[in-house]
């Protein structure tokens, strides 16, 4: 009856305190099925109501365990569950599958269901490997709104933990980071401004509840204004109660009217608050009862700072502590380190009345109440079958990427630099400074350009350093990654002395662009980051700030980020430079355009690898893109069935037939738009040797969309044989010489050096076809680089690159590309067994191109798949690609309408069309604004405005044979783009 009434007045006292201090929002685990709590409650005797609030610490790994082994390998901890019946586990280093064994195991061994926690502030990987790591909270800070996608990952986070079979994390940090020397909160705050670090704290709190999982905020009453790690010693806090009320508990107060389900108390000295010498606020009554939950209404769980830190046992070693903590109001002791000592003190401080059996029991209940609310009445183990593919969704990849997007900041830019413009302009050099190899951030950069790479280790040896410079004097701008190996101020963030002094001598050369990937309290050490042209915070270093901070630099992404903290005088809070994007290709996970990774490779996988099992072709490139992001890349196979070399994505093809319509008619339109060229002009009009043929008066728009009557080809090298199949002597020659200068295929077939002009006469001078229609012909495209040269006084090549490929980037866009690369870096095509008689490998398949020295309007282009979708691109955004409009949305829409749709034809401007009923030649659920083209050798290029589609496909089908075409017959490049197609169907 006496425990009864006392009981019930700690309830009713708890509840006038309430109503007294500020109002909060009670947690909602409070009061959850009682039924299963008043029957596990009265199963526990009194020794096991004190193990309840007791926390031990283990490891599933304890060869990595930065904690004592001895207290927390599975024998010892499962002694404790066995005979003290502790209540909970919080686990540090390990693995996901060991340590849901063993949490299952203990689980097992276990009176009562065990509360699991984990220290997860940005993600399971805090602790355990092969999970997912979620950006640190300073890098939240750094983001502007948004905060439902901090929202999103909390309860990402939460489903992984629960799947896991945890059911707290010990987060979110609420502390206010006002101090740049703090060596234990730092990047852990969202940053100085209370206002923002409250609401960021809400919004991931929330989404951690609110799909069942507990959390504890920290460290209260704050620890952001420190110089003392509490890990190693007793922190003091020197300000009053007023600073502390007004800036410190602004968040958690925020939190607790927001629901907060826990808190964590910090080891901290506060004489404001309690004058006590040397005494923990873990440990004192004023802060932890008469503050939080008398002055404060707290009444969710109350955890201590794990209880084995020097914070603490410097001045209460020997289970004192656990007991004092009891007393001055907690309710559960984290990582106590004498579980027998702990609750032989605390029996001693009952016995002697410093707290009572009541107050133990009502906390208890609390935790048994927590426990139900997290599931634990209901205790399923669990289950190990597709536990990593569970704990690591694409739906996290998203959120980190979106976070780190969010966040990345720009803090200089002199003359508006970023995002990059005019790319033929610059000769680019990457140098990470930390990095032994190529980093993520230099990989992402060559997307967009040509970068050339340099890497400098944190302690360089003079001949690096030396050879690095000697070669920095032919670049006009010097893209600089900084990558700290560090993110704690003891360490220096990971900033080497060499390190320092490479940076300082790349920024003072006036063409250093310098992206930090680190704290950013780092910039504090980073000298002369003034004189850097522009200087990009990305926070950390991880694959996704490097990743996006290159396409920040480039203008895929813009820069929205502002700094959380002040660094120094010159970069203070809120510090930030916005930039637009540019409308460049971003790179990105199908998930950003709601479409699920597994499904789209799973269906891509299987049609390019029927395709490769098949023999329909060695190998193939796959990329993909919708609205601007390009979300599939992918190679498949082998330059040849019988060779070694895979397929890289940078791999050059020869693009065949789709040299029409990304290097002819792109030229083509660019005249028009100069009114150069007119659709409706005649032949004869820029071609004055045309003038008295048959084809004088055909005009362009029909030339161009093939219903001109000309010949689909002529066989022009069967024409320069002699009847016992020797080559004419004034066609060809098997030396090299002034007279037949041009290289047919290596070094064994070279032609006379006017053939060309004979080639184009054969074109003139050929018959036309009797009836009107559509004949497919290649004739007219060998003529465009004649015009392109008449009228502008430029050839060909060069007007293309000079005037498009350069300024998209597009740089491996070439012809004859063995000037320029190496024969690993180019898919062999045919073996030749009737014309040049070789394998062809970097020369052009086309026989014609080939006679035309490897360049020629209607074949001979090589490029890798990610150029191409450049050209491309910049047709589906109407002629604006990288802040330049480079052809009018007028010739765009011109070039790729149907032109002659009465007529049956499917055929714009250069460009091939869906037909109007369904024939094989475009994808099958191509809308009828789409356009494209293939090419012969296994090329496909496809362009969807409707959908915002881009896609490229890349092949050498005709290796070693053109008689193979299974890829055509296997609906294989139509096949990829329709999977997409069926899947933005069912959104």
């Amino acid at each position: 009856m006496k425990k009864t009434v006392l009981l019930f007045l700690l309830v009713f006292t708890s509840f006038i305190h309430r109503i007294q201090a500020q109002i909060t929002t009670p947690p909602g685990f409070l009061h959850q099925n009682r039924k299963w709590v008043d029957s596990v409650f009265a199963s526990l005797t009194p020794d096991e109501r004190i193990a309840q609030l007791i926390m031990v610490a283990a490891v599933s790994d304890v060869k990595r365990a930065v904690i004592d082994p001895k207290t927390s390998n599975s024998a010892y901890v499962e002694k404790l569950i066995r005979e003290n019946k502790i209540g909970g586990i919080v686990f540090f280093q390990g693995g996901p599958v060991p340590q849901a064994r063993l949490t299952n195991y203990f689980q097992s061994i276990s009176k009562t269901p065990l509360l699991v926690a984990m220290d997860a502030e940005f993600g399971l990987a805090m602790r355990i490997d092969s999970t997912v790591r979620y950006p640190y909270q300073m890098t939240l800070g750094a983001i502007q709104g948004n905060n439902e996608l901090i929202y999103n990952m909390g309860a990402q986070l939460a489903r992984q933990a629960k799947r896991l079979g945890v059911h707290i994390n010990f987060a979110p940090v609420a502390d206010v980071n006002n101090n740049p020397d703090n060596p234990v909160i730092s990047f852990r705050s969202f940053g100085e401004n209370k206002y923002k670090v409250a609401e960021k704290a809400v919004a991931y709190m929330r989404g951690m509840q609110d799909n069942g999982l507990l959390t504890s905020a920290k460290h209260f009453p704050g620890h952001g204004d420190t110089g003392v790690d509490s890990h190693y010693d007793l922190p003091l806090i020197p300000h009053s109660k007023q600073r502390l009320d007004s800036l410190e508990l602004y968040p958690f107060r925020v939190l607790m009217n927001n629901g907060l389900s826990g808190v964590m108390i910090a080891h901290l000295s506060i004489p404001s608050l309690d004058k006590t010498p040397n005494l923990p606020s873990t440990l004192s009554k004023p802060i932890v009862s008469d503050l939080l939950k008398h002055e404060m209404g707290f009444e969710g769980l109350i955890y201590s700072d794990a209880m084995n830190m020097k914070g603490v046992t410097k001045y209460f070693p020997d289970g004192k502590a656990d007991a004092m903590g009891l007393e001055a109001g907690m309710d559960i002791l984290e990582f106590t380190e004498d579980v027998n000592k702990s609750i032989a003190e605390i029996k001693k401080s009952i016995a002697e009345g410093r707290i009572s059996q009541a107050e133990i029991d009502f906390r208890c209940r609390k935790v048994l109440e927590a426990k139900a609310w997290a599931g634990l009445n209901r205790y399923e183990p669990v289950k190990l079958e597709n536990l990593y593919e569970d704990l690591n969704p694409k739906e996290a990849e998203l959120s980190n990427r979106l976070l780190t997007e969010k966040a990345l900041t720009i803090l200089k830019n002199d003359n508006d630099l970023l995002p990059l413009r005019e790319l033929d302009t610059l000769r680019i050099a990457s140098i990470s400074v930390g990095a032994d190899t190529v980093t993520t951030f230099q990989k992402t950069l060559e997307l967009y350009t040509t970068v050339d790479h340099f890497s400098i280790p944190a302690k360089p040896t003079e001949e690096q350093l030396t050879a690095l410079r000697n070669k920095l004097g032919q670049y006009n701008l010097l893209l600089v990654g900084v990558h700290l190996g560090s993110i704690s101020p003891r360490t220096s963030y990971g900033l080497t002395e060499p390190m320092n002094a490479i940076l300082q001598e790349l920024m003072t050369t006036n063409k250093a662009v310098v992206s930090v990937f680190g704290n950013p309290y780092s910039l504090n050490k980073i000298q002369h980051t003034e004189q850097a042209r522009a200087l990009i915070m990305a926070y950390q270093l991880t694959p996704f700030t490097q990743d996006l901070s290159a396409q920040l630099i480039f203008g895929a992404i813009p820069a929205k980020g502002k700094l959380p903290v002040t660094v120094n005088s010159r970069y203070g809070y809120g510090l930030g430079i916005e930039t637009p994007a540019l409308d460049r290709l971003k790179y990105t996970i199908p998930e950003e355009l709601g479409l699920d990774s597994k499904i789209i490779t799973f269906k891509i996988d299987s049609i390019a690898n029927m395709a490769v099992d098949k023999k329909a072709t060695p190998g193939c490139v796959v990329q993909l893109a919708k609205d601007g992001k390009v979300f599939f890349r992918k190679a498949y196979g082998k330059h040849t069935y019988e060779g070694n070399a895979p397929v890289k994505l940078t791999d050059l093809y020869d693009l065949a037939s789709v040299t029409k319509i990304t290097a002819s008619t792109l030229a083509l339109m660019s005249l028009y738009d100069q009114k150069k060229f007119d659709l409706d002009a005649t032949m004869k009009d820029y071609l004055p040797d045309f003038k008295n043929s048959n084809k004088a008066d055909l005009q362009w728009r029909r030339v161009l969309t093939h219903s001109a009557r000309l010949k689909a080809f002529i066989v022009f090298w069967k024409e320069a044989k002699n009847p016992d199949g020797s080559w004419k002597k004034k066609t060809f020659s098997t030396k090299k010489s002034a007279r037949y200068p041009i290289s047919v295929v290596g070094d064994s077939l070279f032609i006379h050096k006017k053939y060309a002009k004979k080639l184009f006469k054969g074109i003139r001078d050929s018959p036309l076809n009797k009836d009107e229609g559509y004949v497919y012909s290649d004739l007219s495209f060998i003529l465009y680089p004649q015009i392109v040269k008449r009228l502008t006084g430029e050839d060909f090549e060069d007007y293309l690159k000079n005037h498009y490929y350069h300024k998209l980037g597009a740089n491996t866009l070439t012809f004859n590309p063995r000037r320029f690369y190496k024969l690993e870096e180019i898919v062999p095509t045919e073996r030749d067994t009737f014309f040049r008689m070789a394998q062809l490998h970097g020369q052009v398949h086309d026989e014609a191109a080939a006679m035309l020295g490897g360049l020629s309007g209607h074949a001979g282009l090589f490029g890798s798949a990610n150029d191409v979708m450049k050209v491309w691109q910049m047709y589906l955004q109407k002629g604006y690609y990288g802040g330049q409009q480079l052809l009018s949305q007028d010739a765009l829409i011109e070039f790729t309408r149907y032109q002659y749709p009465e007529m049956g034809s499917r055929r714009g401007i250069g460009f091939d069309k869906p037909t109007f009923k369904y024939s094989g030649n475009a994808p099958r659920y191509a809308s009828p604004s789409s356009f494209g083209h293939t090419g012969y050798t296994g090329i496909m290029t496809w362009a969807d405005p409707a959908w915002k589609l881009n896609y490229v496909f890349l092949s050498n089908r005709v290796y070693p044979t053109r008689e193979n075409n299974k890829i055509s017959q296997m609906n294989i490049r139509t096949g990829i783009m329709d999977v997409v197609y069926k899947e933005l169907l069912k959104k």
